[in-house]
């Protein structure tokens, strides 16, 4: 169960219930199982005693036994990679060799209930894909998972129903995806069209500034509703300062998770490419075919450069739109197609 929301919905408070650290005000928790939790950084071990030490507590403190615990004692050490330090006081530790101890213990020794907090983000990349592939794991044991994560991505991808918490209240119990698309559809503003009207607010440096961007219809009107079959224009204008430069534009188009999508370099732009260009307003468009993107919410990164690729100027978020169901392409299917691109593509069949 992916447990997702903004800061302050009541997460971290509605975990810390279950684990039963902070007690309710009101009303009562029902547990039926054996459960560990993983809830911040120095959460559950002792910091006098070694890793090796701390592992037998916390298998003690879920009812486990020397032998039970044992059983499992390499397992844990080869997951959490602290060979090395397994005799050293967890004080000595980082917090990326903590949370790693921690969440090894947790993991492995087979509690009904597993509570992860976002504390996973202290561990480094590798250790993080680890991790979700060990919950995933201990999902498909038929155990229960309970993760809260800022990482809608994950809580997608290893989530089979997702909780979205508001001002302590349960606002909806679905799906993992459709609540993370929920989610994400009442937090992100759309942002179809940005202009820089005061030119000292407008991203800019000595040879280029901004004046707008915007999402836009073969006509060059600003789209507010982009379908799955529509093709439209990502547009950028802009102006050349001082005559002789030679820009590009890169656009990176992202989920609102942070993954990119894709991006695309104007180098196949048959104009003004790699030319020197005279002081001016010049318009850039990239050309987004219809029956390519899939129906979710996206944003859009630009950064423009200059000769040798270097880099003039870098704006985050200038655009986010949000991609509808185009009902005409579905044909007859109704369910959800997975993935951020839904291309048509050229199927055929024949008998042999």
């Amino acid at each position: 169960i992916g447990i997702i929301g903004r800061n302050g919905a009541g997460k971290s408070t509605l975990l810390k219930i279950l684990s039963r650290i902070t007690e309710p005000t009101t009303g009562s928790v029902r547990i039926k199982g054996r459960v560990a939790s993983l809830l911040e950084v120095g959460t559950g071990f002792h910091p006098e005693l070694t890793g090796r030490e701390n592992i037998y507590l916390n298998g003690a403190i879920l009812g486990m036994g020397r032998q039970e615990i044992s059983r499992k004692f390499d397992e844990i050490v080869a997951f959490a990679e602290i060979e090395k330090f397994l005799d050293t006081p967890v004080k000595r530790y980082s917090s990326g060799m903590y949370v790693r101890l921690a969440f090894a213990v947790a993991a492995h020794l087979e509690p009904e209930i597993l509570i992860v907090d976002e504390v996973l983000a202290v561990g480094d990349v590798s250790f993080q894909k680890k991790c979700l592939g060990k919950m995933e794991d201990v999902g498909k044991q038929g155990r229960t998972v309970l993760f809260v994560s800022h990482n809608m991505g994950a809580i997608r991808t290893i989530c089979d129903r997702g909780f979205l918490l508001g001002s302590g209240r349960l606002l909806l119990d679905k799906s993992a995806t459709f609540t993370v698309d929920q989610y994400l559809r009442i937090s992100d503003d759309q942002l179809y069209v940005r202009e820089w009207d005061n030119e000292f607010d407008a991203p800019r440096n000595s040879f280029v500034k901004l004046i707008r961007t915007a999402v836009c219809d073969n006509a060059g009107q600003m789209l507010q509703i982009v379908t799955t079959d529509t093709e439209f224009r990502i547009e950028i204008i802009f102006e050349i300062i001082c005559s002789g430069a030679s820009v590009g534009v890169t656009l990176l188009l992202n989920d609102t998770d942070s993954s990119c999508i894709f991006s695309s370099i104007n180098n196949s732009e048959p104009n003004w490419y790699g030319s020197f260009m005279p002081a001016g307003i010049y318009r850039t468009l990239c050309v987004i075919p219809g029956n390519f993107l899939n129906n979710r919410t996206f944003s859009v990164d630009l950064n423009v450069f200059g000769m040798s690729f270097t880099d003039l100027l870098t704006v985050k978020d200038v655009l986010k739109f949000e991609v509808q169901d185009g009902i005409n392409v579905r044909k007859d299917y109704f369910g959800d197609y997975a993935g951020y691109i839904r291309p048509d593509l050229l199927w055929i069949t024949e008998r042999l």
